[in-house]
């Protein structure tokens, strides 16, 4: 095979990486495809000998290892929980804003204030990445009505400390385990990944659920 049509190639594809990167909405993804698209151009330069591309390339990759390393490391990053009351503007302006998102992972939720929901923004440094609004049932569980991310943040961390015990979202113990109706393929896989577990019984919609008792205990 001919070496410049390789050369040639990896140029290409270290530009499809970076153009890639810049139509990702998760912040995480953007980093890690330009990150990576910025590796194959700088070595791209290096083979073309363009020295002061290649400076640039080492650059942005650092940038991308930088901010990187903020995005994956725990100490850096803040969660907690605003709970919201039913008649809350900010609560209104934030459904209907992402009302076209939500459609795409829970296209059955439609919002209907009531005294037994739990309504709580999950802030990621003071961000409202997520929003959860669930219902205390009188089977001690909780009814997952609504667990939306923004695009922005979906790189499941979000997910991981709305499900854990340092929410507080699940203290109530008279609630032992949570339970979602499925929605779309990307929303139960989203499910599986927080620790549901689907549940098929005759005569019953399939449906997942999520023992909570552990977090509580902890």
């Amino acid at each position: 095979m001919n070496v410049d049509f390789i050369v040639e190639a990896v140029g290409y594809l270290g530009s499809a990486l970076l153009i890639l990167s810049m139509t990702r909405t998760s912040i995480l993804k953007l980093r890690v495809f330009g990150l990576i698209g910025s590796l194959v151009f700088l070595t791209y330069s290096l083979l073309i000998e363009a020295y002061p591309i290649a400076v640039v390339n080492v650059v942005i990759a650092s940038v991308h290892i930088y901010f990187l390393r903020q995005l994956l490391s725990k100490r850096t990053e803040y969660f907690t929980i605003l709970e919201v009351r039913p008649e809350s503007r900010y609560l209104e302006y934030f459904l209907d804003f992402h009302a076209d998102e939500i459609s795409r992972f829970q296209p059955g939720f439609r919002y209907e204030a009531q005294n037994d929901q739990i309504r709580a923004f999950i802030l990621r440094d003071l961000v409202p990445a997520g929003l959860f609004i669930g219902r205390s049932c009188q089977d001690h569980s909780v009814e997952v009505l609504l667990d939306f991310v923004i695009p922005q943040y979906r790189d499941f961390r979000v997910g991981q400390f709305l499900y854990s015990e340092r929410s507080g979202v699940f203290r109530d113990p008279r609630c032992d385990h949570a339970w979602s109706a499925t929605g779309t393929p990307a929303h139960n896989e989203y499910l599986e990944r927080m620790g549901f577990e689907l549940i098929e019984e005759p005569g019953s919609e399939p449906a997942y659920t999520k023992d909570l008792r552990p977090m509580q205990s902890a």
